[in-house]
């Protein structure tokens, strides 16, 4: 089998099954020949994820469509490693279920991938709905650039990008990632360590390590729908405490003490920011990452 696409459910069925059907408009051949596979893992879901997503796979009689379901929320990294563990393709595809693909270059991607056998990863451009772009390629956060990223320079494209050309990038967005699944082995996977957020950068940057190399393909269209899956204040809360992991995980002592600097004086202005401008969310948000520490 050629590819696997991975997709994680969490109380977003309605989602799930549109990302589901663009895969089915796109690769329907595919799917009943066996070339590809669209693998669903739910993760355990409480409402009617399930009973949703399976009506709708019976009903379509879509062949190469798995449903997995986990018996407690592991967190996306570790979700993708379950369905990767299930996974019979050459290669993985990691899709967000807030997504819909319009066309079928994730199999150039693929072509890529096999004749560039030091490329262990390679993440897709995806845009917004009303079809801007979004930006996927990322710096990793050293020091300077953890510093630009909390003073908010991320919203100027300093340490982001969406490349027009293929290219060698730091790392690139779990959403829309497709990997080796032998690379994605040999190097360990998503840290389960990592419940959501930061786990994409993580395993770049220890694919690195591994002299593996990271790159961008532009030449797609990804239609994602941004914290589809999320709310904010859940995204800040695991982005700190991703960064916090990264540096304690990969960082020397000297450099983990200034990134926690960093991420508490954040904290702490935007503590006080919220309280002066009765602000709840600023708050409530920040005094919670700042117990991280």
């Amino acid at each position: 089998m050629l590819l696997s696409i991975v997709t994680l459910n969490y109380k977003t069925p309605d989602l799930t099954i549109a990302c589901i059907q663009s895969v089915v408009d796109q690769f329907a051949t595919e799917l009943k020949a066996g070339v590809l596979e669209h693998i669903i893992v739910d993760n355990n879901s409480s409402d009617d994820s399930v009973k949703k997503i399976k009506n709708f796979i019976a009903k379509n009689k879509i062949p190469g469509i798995i449903l997995i379901e986990n018996k407690e929320n592991v967190g996306f990294g570790n979700g993708c490693n379950v369905g990767t563990q299930k996974a019979k393709g050459k290669y993985v595809l990691f899709l967000n279920s807030d997504t819909k693909i319009e066309d079928r270059n994730f199999i150039e991607m693929t072509e890529f991938l096999n004749d560039h056998p030091k490329v262990a990863i390679m993440g897709g451009k995806m845009k917004n709905f009303d079809n801007t772009p979004q930006l996927s390629a990322w710096k990793f956060y050293t020091l300077p650039n953890l510093f630009l990223m909390l003073l908010g320079f991320e919203r100027f494209g300093m340490l982001n990008a969406s490349p027009v050309t293929i290219a060698k990038v730091d790392w690139v967005t779990g959403g829309c990632m497709m990997v080796s699944k032998e690379l994605f082995e040999k190097i360990g996977g998503f840290d389960k360590q990592i419940f959501m957020y930061m786990e994409d950068m993580e395993l770049c940057f220890r694919a690195k390590k591994y002299g593996f190399e990271t790159y961008y393909y532009p030449h797609i269209n990804v239609l994602h729908k941004s914290q589809g899956s999320s709310n904010r204040s859940f995204a800040i809360l695991n982005i700190y405490k991703g960064i916090h992991y990264f540096y304690q995980k990969h960082m020397p002592v000297w450099q983990q003490a200034i990134a926690d600097i960093l991420l508490k004086t954040k904290g702490i202005i935007l503590v006080i920011i919220g309280k002066i401008l009765g602000n709840n969310y600023l708050v409530t948000t920040y005094e919670q990452t700042l117990k991280l520490f």
